[in-house]
């Protein structure tokens, strides 16, 4: 419904028009701006404009009233349009609320090392990536998800060095273990099975290398289980490793675009002049690239694969990296406007009221796997997506064992399993006339078929908690209607069974792009 009243103005006033909703809606279903734009620019008074957009607008049957306040012009929806869109939904909920933007975006997130089990930390960004994947999908734009494995430099000879020592103390060798190394049981359990896979000699010889290796593919497959097990796919895993042969290429381009000098034995980058806070190493004086050097090889990696936009979801600590990474980008020749950098703050969950129990398994971090296990993960999807990335988030896991408006996944399902018991216990046919409707039901109808821009919305700004908070303002108006007016048996039975229908294609829509199936029965 959206996508085709913002297209019908486009094209009747030949702008790019913005439409709101009225926070009042007795001003009208939509509302918008457009006469104040264009007085500037035609030199009219808006309320001039307004008029001459009205006479436009008033033939047209998706409108029964157009009305004009202050320069606004609001816009009453027609019982007939109204009628046609609820029927479109019905006939076609496959396709409700989608759109077709023709965008190639890659979307690069979670990336953990591959040295231990993904933590809660991991779990809000790759939730986030997960839910904002899904939607610019249903949005119709071409997006790709990717997975960055760190799988070169000292984390992995660091994670090998552990699981050595782990695995010599289980051999019964005397181990003195150095200040910095994994912990956790998890460590334990891979030095066991490189023990039963490779044989004990590779802990005999020291081999740093293989057991590094072995390792460090034991835990991509733990972290690619509990990515299984939270519905989130990638359709790229990207190896640093793999990328390394490309560095000489990088930096001839780098040097080519005299962005690199030599001091100390030192190669630098000069991202102060692009709005870093000072130039940055990119290779040791041991002629050993740095961090930033990978990730600068992978960017580049990812330009010449020629997307339209780039996204990165990293972690709150990553702020300062931004600069630095974008420097890069341009020096390289790319445009570092097509990447936007959406950062995941951190997260405190507690257990009635307590901080949650920290695993053991993973030397004393809060398991995503755990959590998972603990409370299911349709209620922490619902969790991570509940707020803005960048904001922190505190939530009590146990308020989601309450059956009242407080969960608010619970309240989301029991108005669509309310609506699924009532079309049940009908005999009622559905009707598409809307004339006799009190309305209320019309608005709630209204907001049923405002899931489209809600996603807009939610991916333009990037701010995927409007969902949820539509989802419950909806489910709501829902239980508002159920309890102010009788449904079975009401003379306008048909009509009323016609816009729950549609409610519930919208709740299960948009439970869907979180990554949660609606239930239909409580």
């Amino acid at each position: 419904m959206y996508k085709h009243i913002k297209n019908l103005l486009d094209s009747t006033i030949n702008e790019d028009v913005i439409l709101e909703i009225p926070k009042n809606s007795k001003m009208g279903h939509f509302s918008t701006p457009i006469a104040m734009m264009l007085a500037k620019k035609q030199n009219k008074n808006p309320n001039e404009i307004a008029g001459d957009i009205k006479k436009k607008l008033e033939s047209l049957y998706e409108f029964k009233a157009i009305n004009i306040v202050n320069g606004f012009i609001n816009l009453e929806l027609s019982d007939d349009f109204l009628s046609k869109s609820a029927k479109d939904a019905i006939s076609n909920p496959n396709n409700f609320a989608k759109n077709n933007h023709n965008k190639k975006i890659l979307l690069e997130f979670v990336s953990a090392n591959p040295t231990g089990p993904l933590h809660i930390g991991h779990a809000r960004g790759a939730i986030f990536g997960d839910t904002l994947a899904r939607v610019a999908t249903h949005l119709g734009y071409d997006i790709k998800r990717e997975y960055y494995i760190n799988d070169a430099g000292s984390q992995i000879d660091m994670l090998g060095n552990s699981i050595l020592l782990a695995g010599r103390e289980i051999l019964g060798f005397q181990v003195e273990y150095p200040e910095e190394f994994y912990r956790g049981d998890y460590i334990v359990d891979i030095a066991r099975d490189t023990i039963d896979s490779l044989g004990k000699q590779v802990f005999i010889d020291s081999d740093i290398d293989t057991i590094s290796q072995f390792g460090m593919k034991a835990t991509l497959s733990l972290i690619k289980s509990t990515l299984k097990d939270a519905k989130i796919s990638f359709d790229y895993f990207v190896s640093e490793k793999s990328l390394i042969n490309e560095l000489d290429g990088v930096l001839k381009k780098l040097k080519e675009n005299n962005a690199i000098y030599t001091k100390d034995s030192k190669v630098w980058l000069k991202s102060s002049l692009n709005g870093d806070e000072k130039d940055r190493v990119i290779i040791r004086d041991n002629n050993e690239p740095t961090y930033l050097a990978g990730d600068i090889i992978y960017h580049d990696n990812k330009f010449k694969r020629q997307y339209d936009s780039y996204i990165n979801i990293w972690g709150a600590d990553h702020h300062g990296y931004i600069a630095r990474i974008k420097s890069s980008i341009d020096f390289l020749g790319y445009e570092s406007a097509k990447l936007d950098v959406i950062l995941s703050q951190m997260v405190s969950l507690l257990k009635g009221g307590k901080p949650y129990k920290m695993s053991k398994r993973a030397g004393n971090f809060i398991l995503m796997q755990d959590v998972i296990d603990d409370i299911g993960i349709d209620a922490l999807r619902f969790i991570f997506v509940s707020k803005k990335a960048d904001t922190h988030l505190e939530f009590d896991v146990d308020v989601l064992k309450n059956e009242d408006s407080n969960n608010p996944i619970y309240y989301i399902n029991y108005a669509n399993a309310r609506i699924h018991t009532i079309l049940q216990k009908s005999n009622a046919e559905i009707s598409y006339d809307f004339s006799n409707l009190d309305s209320m039901w019309k608005e709630l109808l209204i907001s049923a078929l405002l899931l489209q821009k809600v996603l807009e919305n939610s991916f333009d700004e990037y701010a995927i908690q409007k969902l949820p908070e539509y989802l419950k303002n909806l489910a709501s108006k829902l239980h508002f209607c159920y309890n102010a007016s009788k449904i079975l048996n009401n003379p306008n039975e048909g009509s009323i069974l016609c816009i729950l229908k549609v409610v519930s294609i919208s709740i299960t829509t948009g439970l869907s792009l979180m990554g949660i199936q609606a239930k239909t029965k409580m």
